[in-house]
């Protein structure tokens, strides 16, 4: 299954694809390639970087073995070269000699092995939560990862408040005769290491292209007048949405042109209040306030202030309609919400007895034609011959 940006459903491509603008870059005579590269594990859900000290050729998508605690790990390499040291310079990270090293490319027998362990990580996982909920921990394990060299193990769980797990350690030690090592993970990690779909029905963005997660707060959704409501809002890790961050900055720039202390406007016809404002195209939607057949009326920020310093020198325009950009007939508030299921079940019942009376009357029809001897036409005397 391929896929444009990275990531697919299936979970065989890399999570956290880079695509190296630079890999066919030409260095001139005497220069070397930098030689730090970006490798990433168990399908782009962690990402590390080492030294490739012995200059071996490597390119995108080869497999490496790399030194791992008491042993070796096996990485995909994701990205070297130019962008790695942009990479690094973004992420502020500075000391590259405390990188672990490259050991050599990994050859079929060392994938085969990596795959064996891979097999049973779930079942490890499954296992691990029972003895945690045996030691009556308030904790989950999310998931379970494997050292290539299956001699290491490390445990990503979730907790709200602190765990004391040394009594959990010594179980999972014996039970499955490795070296532990537990990692306490945030709800959003978790959403991007297991992956989904998301409500726009893409996958999701932690899973894709996010390196890190920024907070998101309410204020974000009330600067884009959007609703507070947190089914909505909240995504499959539970928190608020990433991508109500992504137009955060260009909503607010735009609320700083819309008049703030403006809610009604006078007119001679009445009193207009606002309803709602569309913030990024420069307009705030108006009702008659004592008309409640009153249409809805879309006014530009310019026409809302001119229309106000009217009203302040006592003047009063006519209407609404000649300012409005546009006029909208809305019978009521409830129209301004999703259109879809906006059917009743009310409606479905009445059309569904319409159906039951109209089969009924037909089969009432039937029955009578059926029951009535058949009637012989009558002669008329009129025509027969006198």
């Amino acid at each position: 299954m391929s896929c444009s940006s990275g990531g697919c459903s299936s979970g065989g491509c890399n999570k956290m694809n880079t695509f190296d603008w630079f890999s066919n870059i030409q260095y001139a005579s005497g220069a070397e390639e930098y030689n730090v590269v970006e490798l990433s594990f168990k399908n782009g859900s962690r990402k590390e970087y080492f030294v490739n000290e012995k200059r071996i050729d490597l390119y995108k998508g080869d497999m490496v073995c790399v030194e791992g605690n008491g042993g070796y790990d096996i990485g995909e390499v994701s990205l070297k070269g130019e962008l790695v040291k942009l990479q690094l310079k973004k992420k502020k990270i500075t000391k590259t000699e405390e990188f672990q090293k490259i050991l050599r490319k990994a050859n079929e027998k060392e994938l085969e092995i990596q795959e064996q362990y891979r097999q049973k990580e779930n079942k490890v996982m499954i296992l691990a939560r029972e003895i945690a909920k045996e030691l009556n921990l308030d904790m989950k394990i999310s998931e379970v990862e494997y050292q290539a060299d299956g001699k290491k193990a490390t445990f990503y769980f979730i907790a709200n408040e602190r765990v004391d797990f040394r009594e959990l350690i010594k179980r999972y030690i014996a039970e499955f005769k490795i070296k532990i090592e537990m990692k306490h993970i945030g709800a959003r990690q978790e959403a991007a290491r297991i992956g989904g779909i998301g409500s726009c029905g893409r996958e999701l963005c932690c899973s894709t292209f996010l390196n890190y997660f920024p907070s998101v707060s309410t204020q974000a959704a009330r600067y884009q007048n959007l609703s507070i409501n947190i089914e909505k809002l909240s995504g499959q890790c539970g928190r608020l949405k990433c991508c109500l961050n992504y137009e955060l900055a260009q909503y607010i720039e735009a609320v700083k042109e819309i008049p703030q202390n403006i809610n009604q406007l006078q007119t001679e016809e009445g009193v207009a209040v606002l309803k709602k404002t569309e913030i990024l195209k420069r307009l705030m939607v108006f009702v008659y306030k004592d008309d409640p057949t009153s249409d809805y009326y879309k006014i530009s920020i310019d026409n809302v202030k001119k229309i106000s310093e009217l009203n302040k020198k006592g003047q009063k325009p006519q209407n609404l309609l000649s300012m409005a950009v546009k006029e909208i007939k809305i019978e009521s508030e409830e129209k301004d919400e999703d259109l879809v299921g906006q059917i009743q079940l009310k409606t479905l019942e009445k059309k569904s007895q319409q159906n039951k009376n109209k089969n009924k009357k037909k089969k009432n029809k039937s029955k009578s034609n059926q029951n009535n001897p058949t009637s012989k036409p009558q002669s008329n005397h009129n025509n027969q011959p006198k």
